[in-house]
């Protein structure tokens, strides 16, 4: 840990470093490290092992004019559109500077440039009380290694635990329900899950599910008096929130930082979720934290 790394890098400063000081020809190291010859070839040019800085290098500005702010305020048109429409006037015109064009100006929303009687409401989520929990999985690779992050999250509050497991049985996340529920200082009742074998025993077919025997996880829902509801088969997205926060723990944590074991990430993990439930300001809860959401209700 204590390496800031690119969104997406596939290789760590000692990997770098490694590559820089050997003489053994691309194929041999982009296949001794599972990485792009291309890759292995930018490293050997480079004499720093640091990512070099994302954005525009200093002296370029952008190509883009007023012109094009007053045409998107004029004709309503997406962002599609509009680069489609200003691309035969400005060769050098790209997607992404002309978004940044629009943001810097105050026009990248075209809700917020109609006029008021076309503005739709925005429908939401329906409210609840804390106690219905969103529960997902999520598969992290860790070199060689598979670990599988286990997330509740309580849908009012936003308050969450997460656990670090190298399996995804049945059994597993029946124990780790089990030290979810011991975690929040409310009473569970309704719990989301997608239809995966650890959940229960949905997505298996009728002639092979179990008909003397009760899912672990499911016969714990009913003990604990907790309505266990599943998503549609084939539609995870539908377990949104937990899916959510398994990408910003993600995008947190592993594709961020380089681990040297499995105990660093959980030490990191733990970390970030206190960091998360008690410091963390949500603009969803009105810059609450998820623990002064809890005292709250």
């Amino acid at each position: 840990m204590g390496q800031v790394l690119h969104g997406t890098a596939t290789t760590t400063h000692v990997v770098r470093e490694k590559i820089q000081d050997s003489q053994e020809s691309l194929v041999k190291l982009a296949k001794c490290y599972g990485i792009n010859p291309k890759t292995v070839q930018k490293w050997r040019k480079r004499e720093s092992v640091e990512d070099l800085k994302c954005g525009s290098k200093p002296g370029q500005g952008s190509v883009l004019t007023a012109v094009d702010v007053e045409t998107r305020r004029k004709t309503l048109l997406p962002l599609d559109d509009l680069y489609d429409l200003l691309l035969p006037q400005i060769p050098a015109l790209t997607r992404s500077n002309l978004h940044r064009c629009l943001q810097r100006h105050g026009v990248s929303r075209l809700a917020d440039l109609l006029p008021d009687e076309e503005k739709t409401t925005t429908r939401t989520f329906k409210t609840y009380a804390p106690g219905f929990l969103h529960l997902d999985t999520a598969q992290i690779n860790l070199g060689k290694d598979k670990e599988y992050l286990f997330v509740a999250i309580d849908r009012a509050t936003r308050y969450v635990y997460l656990e670090l497991h190298d399996n995804k049985r049945m059994e597993t996340a029946t124990a780790f329900l089990e030290n979810a529920l011991a975690q929040y200082p409310f009473k569970v009742e309704k719990l989301l899950t997608d239809n995966g074998i650890e959940f229960s025993y949905n997505p298996l077919p009728d002639a092979k599910k179990p008909k003397d025997k009760e899912h672990p996880f499911v016969a714990l829902c009913k003990a604990q008096q907790i309505e266990h509801r599943t998503t549609l088969v084939k539609h995870p997205w539908t377990n949104g929130r937990a899916e959510a926060m398994n990408k910003k723990v993600k995008a947190n944590t592993t594709q961020r930082f380089h681990y040297d074991n499995v105990d660093a990430l959980k030490t990191h993990l733990y970390h970030y979720l206190l960091n998360y439930n008690f410091n963390l300001k949500l603009r969803a809860l009105g810059r609450k934290t998820p623990f002064e959401a809890i005292l709250q209700w």
